[in-house]
This record gives structure tokens, C-alpha cells and sequence, in this order.
């Protein structure tokens, strides 16, 4: 699997645990772009691009509560970002939304609930044709037909 990660400078040592924490279970190849910029919706739209383009299989992001990169990522076309918060929706926003793209806050929860959150997420996958399907094909289809 090929994660890309990034965050704004309030959540660098954040992601940097959680680095640690992908690279000790063995998650694959983690791609870091960065935190050093204080406009945390560039570096947003940089992760959510490189996972819609397909070169990145998923894509972490973490701000201070994870609301404004979920937001600005989900500018992005092929993009589905989630703000995690509890295990179960972890989990579903992989199987019943095909979530993409994780978003969690740096101040809003501690490391052991976003490594468990990134867990849930990495671990699930969308199972296409499943009860779901529908739902997700009609957010797509109203993707497809009024953004660029």
C-alpha cells in the first residue's frame, strides 16, 4: 500500500508518531509531503491529488482538529476525505463510503485513538457491488457531472 501524509505545523510531531507507528506495522511505502506551510489547504490538496490521481493507494491528513483538511481536500476531484473521530466510523468509512482519504485532528484526540483510527482505516476495504454501492455511486455520479 502507498499512503501519502501530511499536516499543517500544529500537527508535525503528530504525524511524525504516526509515521513511526505506520512504518513499525509495516503499512508499506509512506510518502511525507510535509508541514511546513502554514496554508494547510496546499498541502490538503497536494495529498488529496496524489491519492485521486491513483499513484497513492490512501492519504492521511491531520490539522488541528482535522476539519479544515477534510474540507480542502475534499476540493479535490476523486477525493473522498473523512474526519475520523471513533473506530466504527473509521471502519465504515472505508466499507459503506469508500473514503479515500483519512482526516483527524492533532488537538482533538491522543496518538493511541489516531493510531487505532488509522488502523480501522487501513485495514477496511470497499467491497464493490456490497449494500453500499448505490449510495456511493450516486456521490460520484454528481461528482462526475458538475466538477471538473
Amino acid at each position: 500500500m502507498k499512503i501519502a501524509i501530511g499536516c499543517d505545523p500544529n500537527a508535525q510531531q503528530a504525524k511524525e508518531e504516526l509515521i513511526k507507528f505506520m512504518e513499525d506495522k509495516g503499512y508499506g511505502e509512506i510518502k511525507d509531503f510535509g508541514s511546513e506551510d502554514p496554508i494547510y489547504a496546499n498541502t490538503a490538496v497536494a495529498v488529496a491529488e496524489a491519492v485521486a490521481s491513483g499513484e497513492y493507494d490512501r492519504g492521511i491528513l491531520i490539522c488541528g482538529t482535522g476539519l479544515g483538511v477534510s474540507i480542502a481536500a475534499n476540493k479535490v476531484k476523486g477525493a473522498y476525505a473523512a474526519l475520523l473521530s471513533d473506530v466504527y466510523s473509521a471502519k465504515r468509512a472505508r466499507l459503506s463510503n469508500d473514503a479515500n482519504i483519512a482526516c483527524m485532528g492533532a488537538f482533538t484526540i491522543g496518538n493511541k485513538l489516531r493510531e487505532e483510527l488509522t488502523d480501522a482505516f487501513l485495514t477496511n476495504e470497499f467491497v464493490p457491488g456490497c449494500s453500499s454501492q448505490p449510495k456511493v455511486d450516486a456521490f460520484r455520479e454528481y461528482e462526475a457531472a458538475h466538477q471538473k
